[in-house]
């Protein structure tokens, strides 16, 4: 008897495919990271014949481009017809069409009314037809303002008395006398008239950098190398307070305009607020990530700036102890010297790279000084009349406008006989109370006095200034 599934098509085949998957070897298990490898092998594969090659250029693409560009800058200029002259006709190069990108429009594409794309060499034996976006320029005025007109500056009286580097220097608000602080660890006090020695304090142990008067109470204030900030009562000449706190040498020092409190800055790269009655620490505002060297107060916010070595400047809140409300890092070297202007909402500081202007509360950058002393910058100062005065390490004095910025006048001091060429550096300067003196302290151990000549005028001394073209932002 025949066996019936071999009647059926269906049964037969499910047989013999049930019969090769029997007959199979079976697929050997992959681990994954095995199988993540022929991945990165395929992906390499795929991808590498394209590393480091750029897809060839599209000619049609450049012309395009070009023709764009040529529309866009001169396409208010009516094209010039050229007359060839007889004997004297140039015949177009298509290469050379591709070897001058700015080539013009060819003019019988234009009037036939086609498309722009076309591009012709340009008349390369006419010269003085080419076009200059300059000459259609509208012109228009500089809106730099013009600086005023400034007498030029001359010393008048070199005071020596120091055994060392003078560094610090300060005014009394009576402006009868001035106070200096020395590398030989003393100050002294000197009449502002005739620039006789008056006193001579001692006390410190180590250089003198930092000097204040007080307006409000018969008290100097001095810091110095050693760590110690010390309160003087003038009326006794002797230390009635000192400040203990800073861990290395302080460097500047600050009296706050309204309140009974002061401010300094040293190498431990911390500005502290000291009560001037208690001798307690109020505030360490720390921020700074190198020493602090220089610093100002107003009577609003920010109430205390200070500029440090690792080219920053910051704005300080004291209303929510001592927090930074603004740091500004438009410098790139240390910024040594700060001077707020007496009349206006603006300071200035000073860096190896520019002295920039800045605007107040908010901090907002305004420009540079139009020229580069290309020193460093030790101290700087202005009065009310705007002149700006900086001095360098290299002994350079420069006076400028504090309008424009603009530098009139350049000075170099001279050392004294016996003192060395490098001993030319200036350390402190400051104007008296009135702004007709200038006051400097220099590495020459003696103190110079400026004034400003009274026999110059506009017509000896002229006024040689041209407006900034391109004015860096930073």
């Amino acid at each position: 008897m025949e066996d019936s599934s071999t009647n059926n098509p269906l049964l037969v085949d499910n047989i013999q495919r049930t019969r090769s998957t029997t007959s199979m070897e079976a697929v050997e298990p992959q681990s994954l990271k095995k199988l993540s490898l022929k991945s990165l092998k395929r992906s390499l594969d795929f991808f590498s014949p394209l590393h480091s090659h750029f897809p060839p250029p599209d000619s049609l693409s450049k012309k395009i481009r070009l023709s764009h560009k040529m529309n866009l800058e001169y396409g208010g200029i009516e094209p010039t017809t050229f007359k060839a002259q007889p004997g004297k006709e140039d015949h177009v190069n298509p290469s050379s069409a591709q070897s001058n990108p700015l080539a013009l429009p060819a003019p019988e594409d234009v009037q036939k009314g086609g498309a722009h794309n076309a591009l012709v060499a340009g008349p390369v034996a006419q010269p003085r037809l080419r076009f200059s976006t300059s000459a259609i320029m509208e012109r228009v005025s500089s809106r730099w303002p013009r600086p005023d007109w400034h007498r030029p500056w001359k010393t008048y009286r070199v005071i020596s008395g120091h055994l060392g580097w003078v560094r610090a220097l300060a005014f009394d608000p009576s402006n009868t006398w001035f106070c200096s602080g020395s590398a030989d660890r003393t100050i002294k006090i000197w009449d502002v008239a005739s620039g006789q020695l008056k006193l001579t304090l001692t006390g410190h142990i180590e250089q003198v950098r930092g000097l204040a008067v007080s307006q409000k109470h018969t008290y100097m204030f001095s810091a110095g190398d050693d760590k110690m900030v010390k309160c003087w009562d003038l009326e006794q000449n002797k230390v009635i307070r000192s400040y203990h706190g800073h861990l290395s040498g302080v460097y500047c020092l600050a009296l706050h305009p309204t309140l009974d409190i002061f401010f300094t800055g040293g190498r431990d790269s911390v500005c502290r607020a000291w009560d001037i009655r208690t001798k307690t620490q109020i505030f360490a505002l720390s921020g700074h990530e190198n020493t602090v060297c220089s610093v100002f107060t107003r009577p609003t916010d920010p109430q205390v700036v200070t500029g440090s070595h690792d080219s920053t400047i910051k704005f300080w809140d004291l209303r929510h102890r001592g927090k930074t409300m603004t740091t500004l890092t438009h410098h790139k070297k240390s910024v040594r010297a700060l001077a707020l202007h007496p009349k206006q909402n603006m300071f200035a500081s000073a860096s190896a790279d520019n002295i920039k202007k800045f605007s107040l509360p908010k901090g907002e950058f305004m420009h540079n000084m139009l020229s580069q002393q290309k020193t460093i910058i030790n101290a700087m100062a202005v009065n009310e009349d705007g002149v700006l005065a900086t001095a360098g390490d290299n002994g350079s004095m420069w006076f400028w406008d504090w309008k424009s910025g603009h530098n009139f006048q350049q000075a170099q001091t001279i050392v004294q006989p016996g003192s060395l060429d490098s001993e030319a550096g200036i350390y402190a300067l400051s104007y008296d109370v009135t702004g007709t003196r200038l006051v400097t302290c220099e590495a020459d151990k003696t103190i110079k006095m400026w004034k400003e000549d009274d026999t110059a005028t506009p017509e000896t001394h002229p006024l040689n200034f041209k407006p900034p073209k391109d004015i860096r932002r930073f």
